[in-house]
């Protein structure tokens, strides 16, 4: 496990150094906060998890390390929420109307299912339990997100015309390993299991598959995105001219009180009053 999680810290820092290398942090911000989290994060949990059994810091680094261990978790779940926007916006970026608009969707839904997750938090917990409840209560509602994401990603890739070697799509991909990564573990193993339980070997393996995947793609050329041909009585063309309509405000029109009676009684008296005028008939 030790040496697993010495490849996992270099993993992060190989994929880290590439990501900003290729200035994919101009495009990805909040992913490169998180890089950058968990590669400051890393050593110091380290030295604390090991400084324990040789009494550092005055007997007190199980403390600094569980403070620390969950303030970055909770960090990580709040940035994994716009890593996963940003994803979203990068998808949909040749259809403005429907970024714009969609983007505000998603932003209210993953709002909602943080609310929801979080709401199941139990407070009979005493002092300080209640902090790694709510984090994985957290992290589960952003697994949720990714993996609606990822789904959303795999069903409209050829309307949208996004490459499978899209940074996009990698990103989405490697989040959606991570959350199935997530829910195993929380499913199938208990908190008081020793971290050299098979199952933590295997959540440990899926983060190493994943962090490679991310050095694949950020070590590979990205190809460029295609344009979008579609015929003008396309729906989706529709949907992205009615999001683009949605959110301009057109010229104000001035609205007059409707006149009493009906048209056509307003119109005969129109015709009277002009043949009145013209007694001829002309």
């Amino acid at each position: 496990m030790t040496v697993m999680a010495v490849g996992e810290f270099a993993l992060w820092t190989i994929f880290a150094f590439l990501f900003w290398a290729r200035k994919l942090h101009r495009r990805f911000p909040a992913m490169g906060i998180y890089l950058a989290l968990h590669v400051a994060a890393t050593p110091v949990l380290f030295l604390l998890f090991y400084g324990q059994p040789r009494h550092w810091l005055n007997d007190r680094c199980f403390t600094y390390y569980y403070y620390t261990y969950w303030a970055m978790y909770i960090a990580s779940a709040v940035l994994l929420f716009f890593v996963c926007i940003e994803v979203f916006h990068s998808a949909l970026s040749v259809f403005s109307g429907l970024q714009r608009l969609g983007t505000l969707v998603f932003r209210w839904a993953a709002l909602a299912t943080a609310l929801m997750g979080l709401s199941t938090v139990s407070f009979t917990h005493r002092e300080v339990l209640i902090l790694a409840e709510s984090a994985y209560r957290l992290m589960r509602s952003v697994s949720i997100v990714e993996l609606c994401l990822l789904g959303f990603l795999c069903l409209s890739m050829n309307a949208l015309r996004l490459s499978v070697r899209d940074m996009a799509f990698g990103i989405a991909l490697g989040l959606g390993m991570m959350s199935c990564g997530d829910f195993i573990l929380a499913s199938f193993i208990s908190r008081s299991t020793a971290l050299t339980a098979p199952l933590q070997f295997l959540y440990e393996s899926l983060i190493l598959v994943t962090l490679g995947t991310w050095v694949a793609y950020a070590a590979l050329p990205e190809p460029a995105r295609q344009a979008v041909m579609m015929p003008a009585k396309s729906f989706l063309f529709r949907w992205d001219e009615i999001a683009t309509a949605m959110g301009h405000t057109g010229t104000q029109v001035a609205v007059q009180q409707q006149a009493s009676g009906y048209f056509l009684t307003d119109a005969e008296m129109a015709v009277e009053e002009a043949m009145s005028r013209n007694p001829k008939g002309r």
